[in-house]
């Protein structure tokens, strides 16, 4: 794939997808994550949307000198076009498209691809081998499939705003789109599983990802424990009904620390550093439900304890003791934190609009054909041309669209 302009160049390790082209026509985040996985591993990846409604993305959340910020980093590693896909000729061009690449992820209402014409039964019809990740709320079927279905349902729906908040309070909704990053990590595997099978079939498919159920993935046994025992999970704030202590607290400087005993080795060092040996050779401490069920008493502990340190001190303490420990983070401590700037979690991308942008690196590391960011999110329609060209559009051909509102 040639480089877009104006996106940084030179030579890189080879990736783990190269050669890998995928065709991104869903809008918003759950889609477009999947295709920004498969991009920041080295699939070529092209985004089409509409000339007269770019995806909603690029003027969602924090913008900066009229630039979305969110689109930055959902947008980088893919070529952008801008594609008429309710004219006859925006359609052709899409098929076309379509005849030379791997995977088609969209996230369309069920059924109205197939009512351009553009249906799974239509693209596989020109390209056989192709697989076709189609993200929507509630499924591809069933009685809420027609219906809008966005993150905040998922999230309400799979349990997750139940169990979410203090006791006393309401059910609480995350401040994030986590139903449609789930849905979106869960979209990506789907695709490379599909292909991973088209390698022994020689035979694409339609992947119907929800946001539902991965959410449903994500929360674990709720369904089996209910099924099992009639038990319903309840909102504990941050306390856990598998361990104890397992709580925020808070320090001199108005810091908050994150405590887990996951482990009775770690729940025996917690309680040992906060000096409250006694507790440790009581019966109940020997299991995680009996220090579950003496919550209250083991909070009070570590939280009078922790009180009394400056979040320096109470991490040191920790670390000291081996026990397991962390300051509630914001961002700026995440750009600072030592183990973050070991791993390369954060990187610094050069942007054709806001110059230098610091942004989460690739997800995870591979020692020989690792990911990377070679290009932040372009501009709407800026790759139309390039793109057109590389089908076999003359100059003359592309202006001709352009003047018909079938490109912009």
């Amino acid at each position: 794939m040639t480089t877009p302009t104006g996106a940084p160049s030179g030579a890189a390790p080879a990736a783990a997808l190269a050669g890998l082209r995928v065709l991104d026509i869903s809008t918003l985040f759950a889609g477009p994550m999947c295709a920004t996985l498969l991009g920041d591993y080295g699939a070529e990846v092209i985004k089409v949307e509409s000339p007269d409604r770019p995806d909603a993305a690029r003027g969602h959340g924090f913008q900066k000198d009229g630039t979305g910020l969110w689109w930055k980093s959902l947008g980088r590693n893919k070529e952008t076009v801008a594609l008429n896909l309710k004219s006859a000729e925006g359609r052709d061009l899409l098929l076309r498209l379509v005849e030379d690449v791997d995977i088609v992820v969209e996230n369309f209402r069920p059924g109205t691809l197939s009512s351009w014409g553009l249906g799974y039964e239509h693209l596989s019809a020109v390209n056989p081998g192709l697989i076709m990740v189609s993200v929507t709320g509630f499924g591809q079927f069933g009685p809420k499939s027609s219906e809008p279905g966005f993150g905040t349902l998922a999230e309400a729906m799979s349990g997750f705003a139940a169990m979410t908040g203090q006791p006393d309070g309401p059910p609480t909704l995350p401040p994030l789109a986590l139903a449609d990053s789930v849905a979106g990590m869960m979209a990506a595997f789907a695709a490379m599983t599909a292909v991973y099978s088209r390698e022994q079939t020689g035979r694409g498919q339609q992947i119907d990802v929800s946001l539902i159920e991965p959410m449903l993935a994500a929360l674990g046994p709720q369904v089996t424990v209910f099924d099992q025992l009639g038990v319903i999970a309840k909102r504990l704030g941050n306390r856990s009904e598998n361990n104890a202590p397992r709580n925020l607290y808070r320090t001199s400087d108005d810091r908050w620390l994150a405590v887990s005993t996951s482990s009775q080795s770690i729940a025996e060092r917690v309680i040992a550093l906060v000096g409250r040996e006694d507790l440790i050779s009581e019966p109940w401490f020997s299991s995680a439900k009996g220090r579950v069920g003496q919550a209250d008493l083991l909070d009070d502990a570590v939280a009078s304890w922790v009180l009394g340190k400056t979040a320096a001190e109470a991490l040191e303490a920790f670390r000291s003791a081996h026990a397991a420990a962390s300051l509630v983070y914001n961002a700026e401590d995440i750009i600072n934190d030592a183990q973050y700037q070991a791993l390369g979690a954060v990187t610094e991308v050069p942007d054709e609009d806001l110059g230098p942008v610091k942004m989460l690196n690739v997800p995870f590391r591979m020692s020989r054909t690792p990911g990377g960011i070679r290009w932040t999110g372009r501009g709407h329609g800026a790759d139309t041309e390039a793109v057109l060209e590389r089908l076999g559009l003359s100059a003359e051909e592309i202006t001709g669209l352009r003047d018909r509102k079938v490109i912009a």
